[in-house]
């Protein structure tokens, strides 16, 4: 396929609305589900969606939702659909009381949990012969990120792809707070504080709702309960330890980071890093429009990411298929990072 994008629609606010909204499916007479749940530590159990393809599987794929969403997001269907097309088995995860799974964890989810993931990780190469990848979404991207980091050397996860990253996250939530970004912000707080009051229900030894109607922002939830809870203490201190940004020197697996310069959600100065430029092992890919993951093309196929990203994927793990896509397009690695 082409790896030049067109954007279906011009105005990043659009593009980000199309894209959450655009209708997407997985084959599942194909490719049937099959739930398995994960546990992860005591009182945390992690619902995963899990698909496998005709025949052997190349690999296997785990899918990380972004903020508030679920193994339901149609940026997961449309990317696990043509990954299981071309021989992957996928794994859909559902993060912590996400997916309609609040009974199975007593705590929630936050932006740099990797431990969840790393179990996922290690049980499938337990159960698989092939290897493992990673693919994170918005702030399941920060998680993916940092675990690529964290692990540094060790060669569980065979390669990784971050899509609409805020790997800075304080700076990602400043411009949330911006006037032209109140929507998101209120559909992102809105299920938030939701889901604080259906664990209160469930968990009122670890979650209150008092005060809970006076938060007006996601760093001042953040700073409520997020920071709290996990141990960081407040939010400025949980955004500094745990955006994947402080993480991105110590990667040594093959990363793939997608980002558009006009996402709304995400300030592109972030990816001024410098592991961008001297860490090898990273590879941006930046473009022009995209808002944040609304990458629709203007022309079929109308998924770009998917193929792109799977087409990279190939190349890494030296699949026959991602070889040929390769000499047909006249395409290196170097050139996705320099696009």
């Amino acid at each position: 396929m082409d790896r030049e994008f067109i954007p279906l629609l011009r105005n990043p606010h659009l593009l980000t609305i199309a894209g959450n909204f655009w209708p997407r499916e997985i084959d599942e007479r194909r490719f049937p589900p099959a739930r398995k749940v994960y546990d992860t530590g005591p009182g945390t159990r992690i619902l995963v969606v899990e698909h496998q393809p005709e025949g052997r599987p190349q690999a296997q794929i785990v899918f990380l939702h972004g903020l508030e969403g679920s193994s339901e997001a149609g940026y997961i269907k449309s990317f696990a659909q043509e990954a299981l097309v071309r021989g992957f088995g996928v794994h859909r995860s559902n993060m912590r009381t996400c997916g309609s799974t609040e009974a199975l964890s007593e705590t929630m989810y936050h932006s740099g949990l990797t431990s969840d993931t790393l179990l996922i990780v290690k049980e499938l190469r337990d159960r698989f012969s092939g290897p493992v990848i990673l693919v994170g979404f918005s702030l399941g991207g920060n998680v993916a990120l940092k675990l690529a980091g964290e692990l540094g050397e060790t060669n569980l996860i065979a390669c990784v792809c971050a899509i609409s990253t805020p790997i800075d996250l304080a700076a990602c939530v400043r411009m949330l707070d911006r006037p032209g970004n109140r929507l998101y912000a209120w559909r992102f707080l809105s299920r938030l504080k939701r889901r604080v009051r259906e664990k209160a229900l469930v968990s009122p030894r670890v979650y209150s709702t008092e005060g809970l109607d006076g938060i007006k922002s996601i760093w001042e939830f953040d700073d409520r309960y997020t920071g709290p809870l996990f141990g960081f203490g407040n939010a400025e201190n949980y955004y500094a330890t745990q955006s994947s940004q402080r993480f991105l020197e110590a990667i040594r697996t093959p990363t793939l980071v997608i980002q558009a310069k006009d996402d709304p959600l995400i300030p592109f100065a972030v990816f001024s890093h410098p592991a961008f430029e001297h860490n090898p092992a990273l590879h941006l890919l930046a473009v022009e429009g995209g808002g944040h993951l609304g990458f629709l093309s203007r022309s079929k196929p109308r998924f770009w990411l998917d193929g792109v990203s799977l087409d990279w994927i190939q190349q890494q793990i030296g699949s026959p298929i991602g070889a040929a896509m390769d000499a047909i397009h006249g395409t290196k690695q170097d050139a996705i990072a320099s696009a």
